[in-house]
């Protein structure tokens, strides 16, 4: 498969520390490249240069000519005004299409994600919305590669379904950052790890996520197996070293350069192989009551939409919830009457007497951006009481992976992930009763997320837990709530259940068998179809006859030698035909489903 994209050799350093260096990577056609690595390894900086929106220091990024990348950044953010079609409009600002074919382009990459509505504020959409339309701008300019960075943060479960469709089934190669350990193992085709635990400082695997964790397994087992070998050479290096002069000639300085080598290769290899982790302890009361919290007949209706109703809920001390459905509707209103900070439309909300409630909300929002590490994590003096224990801020800030150096850095310097680490650190400070987690998984990375889920597992008290992390829930969810956004809630024992049965309501019914005397079915079948469906049936044939004959002129146009000696016209014939041969695509579909109805 030929290389669409590379990084060679690159380097970039913030300050004297390097976040990463030499490191080499390339994307190729038919491959879906998950990228995974600690937080602050260099994750994000490596795309953003592989995309061409940040430089290295050192190094350099290779495309195929006339190659299209498109990339997809973590945050979607939107400039008030712009509508949903402005947005695409821009995305296609560069590429010469005529204005025909950039609408056919937009209509069709738009439905296909769910967006119909063109006229809306794009910056007003839900969060959900908002990463879908930013997908869909990649997807537009019919790219040879795509690069996205954490796709599936803000998109619900059937989002990220649809995401994992989408990508399985493009004929793009992609590269993704994620730490959606389920996404990982359905889509990828190669895995890779950016960690300076590895000699390149990225190691790659060809296999979705559990074969590259064998085989990253094996690696990291050889590499034990090399710094153990190199401790008994440079043991005995040493013995030999300090024998002293009486013990070597003029010819032994070969060796002395050897034993000094053996040294400092022995030094490498065992900080490669030296592994850190978020010490992540959740502080439970000692409160002895078993029903904490109990909920009959609620409801919720906020600006008259039934979101659930009658809904009957008990939490006692070692239940762990998980609330699962659809963005909007209505998991994180739940979340909010269950704490006590919104009053439902109906039904009451019974707490236990001095109920201790810890909340980790999902914005991140840090107190006061302008202080630093220190504040943040310990407000008042030097040092923090946990588990009746004073423990020093900086051993603190230790068990979070942050240095000693960080402690005086500004919190708003701070990545997503040390965000998170910072809030989880604060939250361990304060006995609790019962936890309110809401998406608490964003922006942390594999290492700290398995370290949560032992210390949620292991919480004596209740859990609440709202997340689109479908291996959280399978793991820690002892019950689920699935609510479905139009008043109808269900209680299943884990979300594998939940899944199981929107697979079947989903699955079409079995076609009931026609008795025997039934009359045939009368010849115009054609009435099936509404008035419009009917004008866009008859219409279809003479449509897709001119879509194909354009799809041959772009072809023919294509192969015009004359073509080549510009590669603004290589490029202007390359975007014709491949829209051309979208839009016979598009037409043949939709002929099907119609021909579906007129059976």
């Amino acid at each position: 498969m030929a290389v669409v994209l590379s990084c060679s050799a690159v380097s970039k350093r913030y300050g004297a520390k390097p976040l990463f260096e030499n490191l080499t990577m390339s994307l190729h056609d038919g491959q879906r490249i998950g990228l995974t690595g600690p937080n602050g390894s260099g994750k994000s900086t490596l795309m953003r240069i592989m995309a061409a929106t940040d430089v290295p220091d050192d190094g350099t990024r290779s495309v195929r000519r006339q190659a299209i990348v498109a990339y997809v950044p973590q945050d979607s953010v939107f400039d008030p005004g712009q509508t949903v079609r402005s947005v695409l409009d821009e995305a296609l600002a560069d590429l010469p299409l005529t204005a025909d074919e950039k609408r056919l382009r937009i209509e069709m990459e738009a439905s296909r994600a769910g967006l119909r509505d063109f006229d809306a504020d794009a910056a007003t959409l839900s969060g959900g919305q908002r990463k879908r339309l930013a997908i869909v701008c990649a997807l537009v300019r019919h790219p040879h590669a795509v690069l996205l960075d954490e796709p599936t943060n803000h998109l619900d479960i059937d989002g990220i379904l649809w995401l994992e469709r989408l990508l399985i089934n493009a004929d793009f190669a992609s590269l993704f950052i994620s730490h959606d350990r389920y996404f990982l193992e359905s889509v990828a085709t190669h895995t890779a790890e950016i960690n300076p635990a590895y000699p390149d400082g990225v190691y790659q695997a060809e296999g979705n996520y559990s074969k590259f964790l064998e085989r990253r397994e094996d690696f990291l087992i050889a590499q034990q197996k090399l710094q153990d070998s190199l401790q008994t050479k440079v043991k005995r290096e040493v013995e030999w070293l300090r024998r002293g002069p009486k013990a070597r000639t003029t010819k032994s300085k070969a060796r002395i350069d050897e034993a000094h080598r053996l040294i400092g290769e022995l030094g490498e290899v065992a900080s490669r192989n030296r592994t850190a982790t978020a010490s992540i302890s959740l502080n439970a009361s000692d409160r002895k009551t078993k029903r904490l919290i109990q909920v009959e007949g609620l409801a919720a209706a906020p600006g008259g939409t039934t979101l659930f109703e009658n809904l009957d809920l008990i939490l006692s001390a070692g239940t762990k919830l998980g609330l699962v459905g659809g963005n909007g509707c209505g998991k994180s209103t739940l979340l909010r009457i269950l704490e006590g900070r919104m009053e439902p439309s109906a039904g009451k909300v019974q707490s236990a007497d001095m109920l201790r409630v810890v909340t980790l909300d999902q914005n991140r929002q840090l107190p006061d951006e302008s202080t630093t590490l220190k504040n943040a994590l310990c407000p008042d003096g030097d040092s923090v009481i946990f588990n009746g224990q004073t423990i020093h801020v900086a051993g603190w800030a230790r068990r979070f992976l942050f240095t000693s150096e960080q402690l005086v850095q500004p919190v708003r310097q701070l990545s997503g992930g040390e965000r998170a680490r910072v809030l989880l650190a604060n939250i361990m400070l304060k006995p609790a009763d019962v936890l309110f987690l809401d998406e608490p998984t964003n922006d942390l990375d594999i290492p700290t997320l398995e370290v949560l889920e032992e210390s949620l597992l292991e919480f004596p008290g209740a859990l609440v837990l709202v997340t689109h992390d479908r291996y959280l829930l399978d793991r820690v969810a002892t019950t689920v709530v699935a609510l479905e956004g139009d008043g109808r809630w269900g209680l299943y024992a884990e979300y594998a259940q939940w899944e199981q049965e929107r697979a079947e309501r989903a699955r079409p019914p079995a076609p009931k068998k026609e008795a025997a005397e039934s009359p045939a079915p009368p010849p115009s079948a054609k009435k099936k179809l509404s008035y419009l469906e009917q004008r866009e049936w008859d219409a279809m044939e003479s449509q897709i006859m001119d879509a194909e004959a354009e799809l041959e002129a772009a072809k023919a146009a294509l192969d015009d030698p004359a073509v080549f000696t510009d590669h603004t016209k290589v490029q202007g014939a390359t975007i014709r035909m491949e829209t051309a041969q979208h839009r016979v695509e598009a037409l043949y579909a939709r002929w099907a489903e119609l021909e579906a109805k007129v059976g």
